[in-house]
């Protein structure tokens, strides 16, 4: 972990700075009517969960180039999970897929005591084979044609769910490849019944305080049709399957300019919004860093979930979901975290009584300037101020440069051989 002494050593060369530029804002937002220190409070109470296959380095399906100090497992995992929430204190939990994390409940607990994180929700997977298993998933897993295949797979889905209830996990997130590469290749209504009937199976298995995410996507691996492949499909599967049933939006499962903000609305609405896995894109599923090419984007899926706040059983789970090629994974999630809760902060600086006026009255460019003017605010004394205050580094990635956690994990961890693709 990162020495307090590093990071207070860090933090010295920005704190002057810092209250100086949080006085200033503070006396800026003052005048339009917003305290600067209740947006602390809440900004300094939110946090997003990463994910543990993020700290490794990702990969294209053409190669993956590693670079130092690779997780070697699950334990080196919450180790580099901790260091993100150390510097930053955005990110309190952490997420496991299974089988990848596969470990004795009791060792996971006492890793993640140690480390200082709690258990997000459960991921499965059945969009790879294992070794030793039965039944390959070629050709799907919960919508498979063959039914011990679909058995294979809501087992699989019953054991996430046994292990995360024995470290504090409450939620499950399905995300299945399944689907077709060719024209006739299934029958898209058989095709769907066969996931609605082993999705209702393991939603029978929930425990009563745990929720169900189910997760869309529009292309890939099967290139033809997707068995999940948008919103609406989605909504049906929730609203099938029952109350403990939602849906998760990932910001890059959708087609190129997809209105992501208007489908969390229609979400919001229907009462079925689950959660978020944060990334950006530009081409399709890219999984970037959160923020790194719409930022805009980002901001305005925040303005619905703000305007939703207080609506009865409003609760949706935050995580990040990025692929790091080129960059050091930690630091990478680190300004990932920072980003989410930029775009959080600009939403609650939207003035809602004058964005709501403007609707009302028809007035676009009001409304458009109401949320730009949230936008455009540089909230950045905000979120390291919230960070100061509660011993976390004013700038992260300054601190763990400082720190050499790279480099003495390097020193620690064999040197993992390039050239396999694919993820984590």
């Amino acid at each position: 972990m990162i020495n307090q002494d590093i990071i207070d050593a860090s933090n010295d060369d920005f704190k002057t700075d810092l209250h100086t530029d949080y006085e200033s804002l503070g006396a800026r937002l003052d005048r339009r009517g917003i305290s600067i220190d209740a947006i602390k409070q809440k900004v300094a109470g939110y946090g997003v969960a990463v994910p543990s296959w993020g700290v490794g380095t990702g990969g294209t399906r053409f190669a993956r180039f590693p670079g130092a100090g690779e997780p070697r497992g699950i334990f080196d995992k919450l180790d580099d999970c901790g260091v993100i929430h150390r510097l930053t204190g955005a990110t309190p939990s952490v997420s496991l897929h299974v089988p990848w994390d596969k470990a004795a409940p009791a060792d996971l607990l006492s890793k993640a005591e140690e480390v200082g994180l709690s258990f997000d929700a459960m991921n499965s997977n059945t969009f790879q084979d294992q070794a030793g298993q039965a039944y390959s998933y070629k050709f799907g897993s919960l919508s498979h044609t063959d039914a011990a295949t679909r058995a294979q797979a809501v087992e699989h889905n019953l054991e996430c769910i046994a292990l995360g209830d024995k470290i504090g996990s409450k939620a499950l997130t399905i995300w299945v490849g399944d689907g077709s590469n060719f024209p006739g290749q299934v029958n898209f209504t058989r095709q769907f019944e066969r996931y609605l009937d082993a999705a209702a199976q393991v939603y029978a298995g929930l425990p009563a305080d745990w929720r169900l995410f189910t997760e869309h996507k529009m292309y890939e691996p099967a290139f033809y049709s997707t068995v999940v492949q948008d919103w609406g499909t989605n909504l049906m599967i929730a609203q099938r399957l029952g109350d403990q049933a939602f849906c998760l939006v990932d910001l890059g499962h959708h087609a190129p300019n997809v209105n992501i903000e208007m489908i969390v609305a229609r979400l919001v609405h229907a009462q079925k919004l689950g959660g978020f896995h944060f990334n950006d894109s530009k081409y399709g599923d890219d999984d970037l860093d959160t923020g790194s090419i719409d930022p805009y984007r980002l901001f305005l899926v925040f303005n619905e979930l703000v305007a939703a706040e207080g609506v009865a059983g409003f609760d949706p789970m935050h995580m990040l979901d990025q692929s790091h090629n080129v960059t050091d994974p930690i630091e990478s999630l680190m300004s990932s975290a920072i980003e989410v809760q930029r775009a959080y902060v600009q939403a609650l600086l939207v003035n809602r009584t004058e964005l709501e006026g403007a609707q009302d009255a028809n007035d676009a460019l009001t409304a458009q300037a109401a949320l730009k003017t949230a936008f455009r605010t540089d909230v950045e004394p905000i979120l390291a101020m919230a960070r100061f205050e509660k011993g976390c580094a004013i700038d992260p990635i300054a601190a763990y440069r400082a720190a050499g956690y790279r480099t003495k994990i390097a020193s620690e961890r064999p040197a993992v051989a390039a050239g396999s693709s694919g993820i984590v």
